[in-house]
């Protein structure tokens, strides 16, 4: 899905833009867990582009995608019972950044990184984390401003004018949800993190050491089973 970003003129000297998100692949040097975005604009119409500065908001369309009833348990928690979804279900925000996109004439292709936080807590992680299988339908919204030349009047040389986005220019991508996991897995293994209050993990340590356990892991293990969870 595309969606050009339309701009009021009357004579066609401002270009149009649209734009595509052409791909997804995983960041191969970067520090964390990043997918990175193939990002593709187009101009037509008006004079070639000299640059763009263009806010680019990311999220999720979990409307478009189905889920199956091996999934409804790991949702609940974000939108409730699955007959309350009609109305609790919204489009997750996932990132807002800023791009920069060098000069270009008729098309250009621009990478967009997007990390991949863990972070249980968040609901992003705990929805990426329920779709193991098929694709996560995402939605990309684009803002900001872009500069281009305008050609002068009567043979004079091209003056650089300024042009707004408006935030109904968009594109969407369905991104196959084993290359969240994998890429995931890839950074963290079996392992994934679980962050704790300094109080909590001393609380937790102390009662490895009382029960002669030999990690945090045997710890949590043990208080499960105390507990009764599967």
């Amino acid at each position: 899905m595309t969606t050009a970003a339309r701009l009021a003129t009357t004579d066609g000297t401002i270009p149009e833009l649209t734009f595509r998100v052409t791909g997804a692949e995983p960041d191969p040097v970067a520090a964390v867990p990043t997918l990175r975005f193939a990002l593709e604009l187009a101009r037509s119409g008006g004079g070639p582009v000299r640059a763009v500065s263009l806010t680019v908001m990311l999220r999720i369309d979990v409307l478009r995608r189905e889920h199956p009833a091996d999934t409804h348990a790991a949702l609940a928690e974000l939108f409730g019972l699955p007959e309350e979804w009609h109305r609790s279900m919204r489009p997750l925000a996932w990132t807002q950044a800023t791009v920069h996109v060098p000069s270009f004439t008729d098309r250009t292709t621009v990478p967009f990184p997007v990390a991949c936080g863990t972070d249980p807590e968040l609901a992003v992680t705990k929805y990426l984390r329920a779709a193991k299988e098929g694709t996560v339908p995402l939605g990309f919204l684009f803002n900001g401003t872009f500069f281009y030349e305008h050609a002068g009047t009567g043979g004079g040389a091209p003056a650089l004018r300024a042009a707004a986005i408006p935030w109904s220019a968009e594109a969407g991508y369905d991104l196959p949800a084993g290359l969240w996991h994998s890429l995931v897995e890839r950074y963290h293994g079996g392992s994934p993190w679980l962050r704790l209050p300094r109080e909590t993990y001393d609380r937790l340590d102390a009662f490895r050491a009382r029960n002669v356990l030999g990690s945090a892991d045997d710890a949590v293990r043990a208080l499960l089973d105390r507990s009764g969870a599967p």
